[in-house]
């Protein structure tokens, strides 16, 4: 995911991680905005992990993160310069076994969509594309889906019943 980062409060975060070698927590927001006041989070989200990052020419600093774990939060609170920090539980990562073959279809047309694209997933080997808790969640970065079905399957600890609801929601 790419990121525009201007706020002082997220210039700050960015500043922290760096200095610390951590990542931060995205999370839906389901009360206000990205910007401004301080927004109410889901109680799921994903540790972001800053990969690169770059001044544009418009002066802001962009990020380009890719997500790690999944985390559930326990409870938040706000510093005073308005960013919302969590204590948060990990959750299991993902045991990234094979596609079962009553999902064997999400692999395939993953690796469709990805060919008719373009995009460099498309140049992985096929192989990748039999591993369950991977396509889940390449397929769950590119349906459209609602946020709050993106939300559930962050909830959802087991790849194979993950799988199962990107298949009946594909129906």
């Amino acid at each position: 995911m790419d990121l525009r980062i201007f706020e002082r409060r997220y210039l700050d975060l960015v500043r922290d991680c760096g200095r610390s070698a951590s990542g931060f927590g995205v999370c839906l927001i389901l009360e206000g905005d990205e910007a401004g006041a301080p927004a109410i989070p889901a109680a799921y989200g994903v540790e972001a992990r800053i990969e690169n990052f770059d001044l544009g020419e418009d002066g802001l600093l962009s990020l380009r993160v890719r997500g790690h774990r999944r985390f559930h939060v326990v409870r938040t609170r706000v510093r005073d310069n308005g960013l919302v920090m969590a204590d948060v539980e990990w959750r299991c990562a993902d045991e990234d076994g094979e596609i079962r073959p009553e999902h064997a279809l999400l692999g395939t047309l993953l690796q469709a969509m990805m060919e008719k694209v373009g995009t460099d997933l498309a140049k992985l080997p096929p192989r990748v594309f039999e591993h369950a808790g991977w396509v889940g969640w390449r397929l769950a970065q590119v349906l459209p889906i609602t946020p709050e079905q993106r939300v559930s399957l962050l909830q959802e600890d087991d790849v194979h019943a993950r799988l199962q609801r990107l298949l009946e929601w594909i129906d």
